[in-house]
């Protein structure tokens, strides 16, 4: 698909990136030639059909280059974030078998080879320079075969095994997923009809690369999905330019985990506080009027007009921070609280929530923005099957689920069982939800995730921290409880709130909370990141790692 694209359209812009000081371009004709000459330089040096190859890099044209390469001769991609600990490097390498690898920095380099021991690698490559690796000069130096390439990869079956995905271990050992090219191109198709709708299709149109390429989500959507529909993929410099990137590239797409939109939240109620008492007003009116508009009851005559004054006047200022071409924002990698979505939606901004997993290739459903429920995770795309268990469980069936767990056959059998009275199985999400009268999917909790208190209730996490975390003065907040007479929590206050405040933003939501659910007591912490460990690299809470390391604030709630 992809050098069949290439061969097509070779002037096209693909990829876009930042380099000494300016945007680079990448056309899909350099792009098709980079790969036939790594292609060519992997093979020559070892790497066979079958092999697995470890790609460590930050989101740049060699990260696609080298993936594409890796698939193209048969060999198997294993993406893998820059931010891993040696011992989780260690873990991949050990458990995927993989003998070669591909770096971006010295740093990674090093730190491949330590990860690797004694027995080592027998073939590292760095993008940049770095000592005793293989450059990436050095590997690209044969132009490679391009035409014999496209005839050969004709060839591929859709069900070769294409990557490793490593999930982001939120509760364990990271366990490698099978995804074959057919669950990548089965989301591709899944998708297709939205992108056509929306107009996008080879239209000029930009994506805003935020996440990862290691991470599922972006290696299938930002890595072949977008750019098979001919949309330019924009590596952002990192999350402290993205606000200045939305004006100065104007993508169409971005994609966010919900940690972003709190943080622009919370950017914007800082600005208004430091706003004239008119314009606090008139936003806060803004606000009020558009969550009116989604939530009902229906405005009156008066209020639309208001609504469409505050439209020009709040709503147009607040849209062109974000460039003037967006379309949409599509949240993913986590729940997303509905009031921080509705925040935004009632500002005029496109926030879409989505739902996946690693393990389902990983697009899974959508909210479209012509029928956007933002309390859903909206419709199954095209080509998905989905159902509940008995037990409230979401099963999914479709060419975009994986193969199975890499060397796993017990974790595969439980994921991927056949249900009672039924013959073919179903991907079981872990994800406890619903699906309504139009087929719309909400989830509401992790199935493993429920906390049984003292008193034998049964109550949700997730519930209780997207509550507490859509408080301004709240940045980060994990519950704790289980086998507990009450629920505790440990919370990290937002940049610049006072002293206090977090605490008084508890207590305001005990009032909308039942009995059981209430928080009685909770201990302020330091903030949850990817270097202390508590935060995945997709910014995902580490629940287990948190509890553990703060046991002894908990006891100490309890005592």
């Amino acid at each position: 698909m992809m050098l069949g694209l290439a061969a097509r359209n070779p002037t096209r812009p693909m990829i876009r990136h930042w380099s000494g000081g300016a945007w680079r371009s990448t056309t899909w004709r350099d792009f098709a030639l980079a790969v036939a000459s790594i292609a060519a330089g992997l093979r020559a040096r070892g790497v066979s059909p079958g092999d697995r190859v470890a790609l460590v890099s930050d989101s740049r044209p060699e990260f696609l280059i080298a993936d594409n390469a890796i698939m193209a001769i048969g060999a198997v991609t294993v993406p893998t974030y820059t931010t891993n600990t040696v011992a989780d490097h260690a873990h991949i390498l050990r458990d995927s078998g993989a003998r070669a690898a591909i770096v971006s920095s010295a740093r990674l380099a090093a730190r491949l080879r330590e990860a690797a021991g004694p027995d080592g690698l027998d073939l590292l490559i760095c993008i940049e320079e770095a000592p005793d690796t293989v450059s990436w000069a050095a590997l690209s130096a044969d132009p490679g075969d391009l035409a014999m390439l496209v005839a050969e990869v004709q060839h591929i079956p859709e069900g070769r095994l294409a990557c490793l995905i490593y999930t982001s271990g939120t509760g364990g050992a990271p366990k490698g997923v099978m995804l074959p090219h057919r669950a990548m191109l089965a989301n591709r198709k899944g998708v297709l009809p939205l992108i056509q709708q929306l107009g996008l299709e080879w239209s000029g149109a930009c994506y805003l690369s935020f996440l990862p390429l290691s991470h599922a989500y972006e290696h299938t959507v930002g890595g072949s999905l977008l750019p098979s529909y001919g949309i330019e993929i924009v590596f952002s410099r990192g999350a402290d330019r993205i606000a200045a990137e939305f004006q100065e590239i104007e993508p169409a797409l971005v994609t966010a985990v919900p940690r972003l939109f709190e943080v622009l939240r919370g950017r914007i109620l800082a600005g208004l506080e430091k706003a004239k008492p008119l314009n606090r007003a008139l936003f806060e009116r803004t606000l009020a009027l558009g969550l009116r508009k989604m939530d009902g009851p229906p405005l009156n005559i008066l209020e639309r007009l208001q609504d469409a004054v505050l439209d020009r006047l709040v709503r147009a200022k607040i849209r062109a921070r974000f460039g003037k071409r967006l379309v949409a924002i599509v949240s993913g990698g986590a729940r997303l609280d509905p009031d921080l979505s509705g925040f935004f939606l009632a500002l005029g901004i496109n926030v879409l929530q989505g739902y996946g997993q690693t393990e389902a290739g990983p697009v899974i459903a959508v909210n479209l923005p012509w029928e956007n429920r933002r309390r859903t995770v909206g419709l199954p795309v095209t080509g998905v099957e989905a159902r509940i268990a008995e037990d409230g469980e979401l099963l999914v069936r479709g060419g975009l689920v994986m193969d199975g767990y890499w060397a796993d056959p017990a974790s595969t059998a439980r994921t991927l069982a056949i249900p009672p009275g039924e013959s073919e199985p179903w991907l079981h999400t872990g994800d406890v939800g619903t699906i309504d009268e139009t087929g719309r999917l909400t989830i509401t909790d992790r199935k493993r995730d429920f906390i049984k208190t003292l008193g034998g209730d049964m109550v949700s996490p997730a519930r209780i921290e997207g509550l507490l975390m859509a408080e301004p003065e709240i940045a980060q907040a994990v519950i704790a409880g289980e086998g507990r007479p009450s629920i505790v929590a440990l919370v990290v206050p937002a940049e610049n709130a006072a002293p206090g405040a977090a605490e008084r933003a508890v207590q305001r939501i005990n009032g909308k909370l039942s009995g059981i659910e209430r928080v009685r007591k909770c201990a302020v912490v330091e903030p949850f990141t990817v270097e202390n460990g508590m935060l995945t690299p997709t910014m995902k809470v580490k629940r287990r790692v948190v509890l553990e390391r703060h046991a002894a604030d908990i006891a100490g709630l309890y005592s």
